[in-house]
């Protein structure tokens, strides 16, 4: 019979670690959320997402390979860059050999916030 005493919350375990590591996650994100939304417009989130691309060659991802690094389902992607599509940060590209594959690119207008 396994000891589940030590993943108890109460405890000193993995699990209460686990909870103490995403709690402080969730504070650091909505401090960033906050300063951004509050300069900027932007969530972290959205943060995440321009940063990402500006890292990329080219600064474009095929849409899967960012839901990959931002750990995101397609769908969720999709969702995510619509509104940046909206305010000019981000655009889409067709691939010119594969009509199935789209792009996320990073704007000069997204550059340029970034910077």
């Amino acid at each position: 019979m396994t000891d589940h005493t030590s993943l108890s919350p109460d405890g000193d375990g993995a699990l209460d670690f686990c909870l103490r590591l995403a709690r402080a996650q969730a504070l650091m994100v909505r401090r960033f959320d906050s300063a951004l939304g509050n300069l900027h417009g932007l969530s972290f989130s959205d943060y995440q997402l321009l940063y990402q691309l500006q890292r990329a060659p080219g600064a474009r991802l095929r849409r899967i390979d960012l839901a990959e690094r931002l750990a995101l389902t397609a769908s969720g992607v999709t969702r995510s860059l619509m509104p940046l599509e909206k305010i000019g940060l981000v655009a889409r590209q067709a691939d010119t050999r594969d009509a199935r594959v789209g792009y996320a690119v990073l704007t000069a207008a997204g550059q340029e916030l970034l910077h």
